[in-house]
């Protein structure tokens, strides 16, 4: 298998792990072969996209979008299940009054993770997937993962829209058919599953499948239109809390629950509802809400996806997320102060908190508005996220990693069908029986290991050098890499610390990529083993015992030495496209942040992860890793 001279970045990583004959197989090789050896497996795990696209033939787009038409599309594409739903189950299991702070948590890690997704998008124009970016940057594995889990995102995010559809329509006809539904099915269905087969919810999805199969596409104007209504209905639910919340529900105490429940007398605390007051759960409430109120921010991704249409990207786009996650910040952290304020949030409803808030102070019209109001945001939520699905599942089949007959498309509609038919179904099947925090929590962890790969790839791609040298310039660096090594030992330790130290070139070269790319393998290995100390054993950590205080200190001491190592690298000094400031610590940062809030997710959801990544390591190593493109390139 040759290897492909455009795709000279991480994928020389293992080189010198590998031996020279394993890169001098012809072309031609049989696209079913399997590895010969370890090393050419572990090589093929990093091969690459070129940078350019694969078609080569563009159709001009206008640029028409200025920041104001992206942001309109960014907020249309955020506000949604998480303003009208994950509030009132966050404010009343896992953060109480401080789900505000959370809020503020997760939009400081997306607003990390956005300023890279910006970068991507103004660097390669052809694609705004973090499946490609990954491809391109990192390699195909790291690419087959962050793929799978976009699907994971996607698929999830469907099936809890649409279980909240179906909850916000039971709710506004007075909840009879969940209730006829719960009599019926509650004694059949198993603890890990929903209390009840959700059929409106399967319903929802299964009528989404069936118009994007007939070639419906996602309005433009109907994202506006309802984009539009949503901002009017929750500035009037902000303000309708500011005048009739009351300030005691942030200072709620023992005394409060128990004149609302007399027989609980003898309680020390409100136990699973916490310790009252405006922070009941604690620190620890605050950052696990912020994990899941991670969920409620996602959708700013679809600005990158109108890079070519946009006036000035390379300015529009990074304003246009910034500007759409402040104010999704700004309508979610409204929203539920004033949920709290109007509701003790031990009595806020899980399933319909708005519209049951209007009721509990009175204003049953205004239930009713609202109701309306949050169908008419979760439809237009539900084509926003449900039309990408097919194109990914399409994107990964044609070149290899999932199953070539998931790239088929419907002569009539020209519509990918079977990507849209199993990913419908699948979707459907999860609304159906999965419990709706499930589906959350799937989502949420699913987004943030695809954002951590998005800020890796990053920080990664910017130290590597053109993917097209010069014969002059390969000529010049294979006889700096082949020059003779030292024949002391000590001489060549200190030669290879001095290169780390102090590059001989001010622009990227193959070594400095790999140093960069090798570096940031193991940062995120540390961050890993520091987040999981931090997220376990904080107060042990911060109550100063020995063990754990001095792992946490040595960790932090080799994060900061392999950093400064990065920073020392030449970057790419091309000014053409939008790039993240304070490289490499902003990356860093946003990896850590992300991967800190996916360690805070519970023992149940990791299990529920780790089956659906088993699965797509199942397909990539029993068929992908054999028919992908990347390894059969015949261009």
């Amino acid at each position: 298998m040759e290897l492909d001279s455009r795709g000279q970045g991480p994928m020389d990583i293992l080189h010198g792990l590998v031996s020279s004959s394993s890169a001098d197989h012809s072309s031609s090789t049989p696209p079913r072969m399997r590895c010969q050896d370890p090393r050419q497996c572990g090589q093929k795990l990093i091969r690459r996209q070129p940078l350019e696209p694969r078609e080569e033939s563009e159709i001009p787009v206008s640029r028409h979008l200025n920041i104001l038409h992206l942001v309109v599309l960014g907020v249309g594409s955020t506000l949604g299940v998480g303003v009208y739903i994950v509030v009132g189950e966050v404010a009343l299991f896992v953060a109480g009054p401080a789900i505000i702070i959370s809020f503020l948590v997760a939009a400081l890690s997306s607003v990390l993770s956005g300023l890279c997704y910006a970068e991507f998008g103004t660097r390669i124009k052809w694609t705004s997937s973090a499946y490609h970016y990954s491809y391109i940057s990192v390699g195909e594995l790291w690419a087959f993962i962050a793929g799978w889990n976009l699907i994971l995102s996607y698929v999830f995010a469907t099936a809890s829209v649409s279980k909240a559809w179906s909850y916000t329509f039971d709710g506004l006809i007075g909840s009879h058919i969940s209730q006829a539904l719960q009599r019926a099915f509650s004694q059949y269905m198993p603890d890990y599953l929903a209390r009840y087969p959700d059929f409106i919810a399967l319903a929802v999805v299964l009528l989404l499948t069936g118009a994007l199969a007939l070639g419906a596409r996602e309005s433009l104007l109907v994202t506006r239109v309802f984009t539009g209504i949503n901002v009017l209905v929750l500035i009037f639910i902000i303000l309708s809390g500011f005048f009739k919340g009351d300030l005691h529900n942030w200072k709620l105490t023992e005394q409060d629950y128990t004149s609302i429940t007399p027989g609980s007398g003898g309680i020390s605390s409100l136990g699973p509802l916490g310790s009252g007051g405006f922070v009941p759960f604690g620190l620890g409430g605050i950052l696990r809400g912020a994990a899941i109120c991670f969920y409620a921010l996602v959708g700013f991704d679809a600005i990158v996806t109108k890079e070519q249409e946009a006036l000035n990207p390379r300015r529009s786009i990074p304003w246009s997320i910034l500007i759409t996650i402040s104010i999704c910040f700004l309508a979610y952290s409204g929203v539920s102060a004033a949920l709290t304020l109007m509701v003790p949030y031990y009595l806020i409803h899980p399933e319909s908190p708005l519209p049951q808030a209007f009721l509990y102070i009175g204003w049953d019209v205004a239930r009713y508005v609202v109701a309306v109001t949050t169908l008419c945001a979760l439809t237009s939520r539900l084509q926003s996220i449900f039309f990408p699905i097919p194109e990914v599942i399409r994107d990964m089949a044609r070149d290899g990693l999932l199953f070539r007959k998931l790239a088929s498309v419907f002569a009539h509609t020209r519509t990918p069908i079977m990507a849209i038919m199993s990913s419908g179904n699948i979707a459907g099947l999860l609304a159906l029986l999965f419990k709706f925090s499930d589906l959350v929590d799937l989502m949420s962890i699913g987004n943030l290991l695809v954002y951590s790969l998005v800020s890796f790839s990053v920080l990664v791609l910017r130290y590597q050098p053109e993917q097209t040298l010069s014969k002059k310039e390969e000529t010049d660096i294979s006889r700096h890499e082949a020059s003779p090594s030292e024949p002391v030992p000590e001489a060549r330790t200190s030669r290879i610390l001095k290169t780390l130290w102090f590059p001989t070139s001010t622009i990227p070269t193959l070594k400095s990529g790999q140093i960069v790319y090798g570096c940031t393998s193991l940062l995120v290995l540390l961050l890993t083993i520091l987040s999981v100390i931090l997220a376990q054993w904080s107060s042990q950590v911060f109550s100063g015992d020995p063990g754990l205080t001095t792992v946490a200190v040595l960790l932090l001491l080799l994060i900061t030495g392999v950093t400064v190592i990065i920073w020392r690298q030449p970057k790419d000094p091309a000014p053409e496209y939008f790039k993240v400031p304070a490289l490499p610590v902003l990356p860093l940062v946003s990896i850590f942040v992300n991967i800190y809030l996916m360690m805070l997710m519970t023992p149940r959801t990791w299990t529920q992860f780790g089956i659906w990544n088993a699965i797509g390591f199942l397909i990539y190593f029993g068929y992908g890793i054999r028919h992908s493109l990347a390894g059969n390139n015949h261009r």
